[in-house]
C-alpha cells in the first residue's frame, strides 16, 4: 500500500511540473506575440494615429488630408496627411476653382476674400502632392486648404520647401506631414476680406519619417515674407512650434521617442543637396 502511494505521488508531481513548464511557455509566448503585435501597429504609418491635437476642436476628415479648421482665423491652423512615394505624380491635370469646404460646420471662407487682396491663395496640402489622381488633386481646391500667403514667399522659399518635401518622400518612401500658418491673436496678424481672414506671420512644415531602423523628424519654421536662405536654416524643433503655436504635434508617439524626435534642431540624417 505505501509503495503504491509513493508511485502515486510521484506521477502526481510529475503532472504538476509538466503544467508548470506548460503555463510558463504559453505565458512567454503570448508576451513576444503582444510585443510583435504592438511593434508592428507602431510601424504601420496608415494604422496609427499620428493627427495633432486641435486647439479649435473641429477637425475635418477628407479622403486625401485631415485638417483642423480655426473659424476665428477662417482657415486651417494645420493639415496632415501621408505622403508616399507613390504619390508623387506629374500628370497635368486642370485646376478647377476654389471652393467652400461642405464638411466645414461653421464654413469656410470664400474664395472673394483673397481676391485684389495682395495675396496667393496659398495651398496648404499641396496640389502638387496629390497629382497621382484628379480626385485627390481637386480635394486640395476647398477654401479650407488655402492660407493667404505673399506672391514671392509662395512661389518661392514656401515653394522650394514644397519640393524638398517631395524630394524625401521619394528618397525615404512615406513621410508623415503636418502644415499650416502660425496663428496668433487676431490683433497681431493682417486680415483681409469681408470674412477677416487672417495673414499669417509665418508658416511651418513638419516631417516625420517614422520607419525602422532610423526614425527622424525635421521642422521648419519660416517668416512670411522672400528670402534667399537655405531651407536648414529655417530647422527649427518640435518643442518650439508647440510653443508657439499651442499644437502638440506627435502626442501618440511613445513618450520616450516624441521626447527625443521634438527637442532635436539635428538635421544632418536629412539630405540637403
Amino acid at each position: 500500500m505505501n509503495k503504491k502511494r509513493i508511485i502515486a505521488a510521484l506521477l502526481l508531481s510529475a503532472v504538476l511540473v509538466y503544467k508548470y513548464y506548460l503555463d510558463r511557455r504559453d505565458n512567454a509566448t503570448n508576451k513576444e506575440t503582444h510585443k510583435q503585435q504592438k511593434d508592428n501597429t507602431i510601424k504601420d504609418v496608415n494604422s496609427f494615429n499620428y493627427l495633432p491635437t486641435s486647439t479649435t476642436k473641429q477637425i475635418v476628415q477628407h479622403q486625401y488630408y485631415t485638417l483642423s479648421y480655426s473659424e476665428q482665423h477662417e482657415q486651417a491652423e494645420w493639415v496632415a496627411y501621408v505622403l508616399d512615394k507613390n504619390d508623387i505624380a506629374h500628370t497635368n491635370f486642370k485646376r478647377p476653382f476654389f471652393i467652400e469646404d461642405p464638411k466645414v460646420q461653421t464654413k469656410s471662407a470664400h474664395w472673394r476674400n483673397y481676391k485684389k487682396s495682395g495675396y496667393d491663395r496659398g495651398h496648404l496640402c499641396p496640389a502638387g502632392d496629390r497629382k497621382f489622381s484628379k480626385e485627390a488633386f481637386d480635394e486640395t481646391f476647398y477654401t479650407s486648404n488655402i492660407s493667404p500667403q505673399k506672391h514671392d514667399f509662395n512661389s518661392g522659399i514656401w515653394n522650394k520647401l514644397e519640393q524638398k518635401t517631395r524630394y524625401w518622400a521619394k528618397k525615404y518612401n512615406q513621410l508623415y506631414v503636418v502644415t499650416g500658418g502660425v496663428l496668433e491673436n487676431n490683433k497681431k496678424l493682417r486680415i483681409i476680406g469681408k470674412e477677416k481672414v487672417s495673414v499669417p506671420n509665418a508658416f511651418y512644415k513638419v516631417l516625420l519619417d517614422y520607419k525602422q531602423p532610423e526614425i527622424k523628424a525635421i521642422a521648419f519654421l519660416i517668416p512670411h515674407k522672400e528670402s534667399k536662405k537655405p531651407l536648414y536654416e529655417f530647422v527649427v524643433s518640435i518643442d518650439e512650434l508647440e510653443e508657439k503655436t499651442g499644437i502638440d504635434f506627435f502626442y501618440n508617439l511613445p513618450d520616450g521617442l516624441e521626447k527625443k524626435l521634438e527637442s532635436s534642431t539635428n538635421y544632418k540624417n536629412w539630405s540637403f543637396r
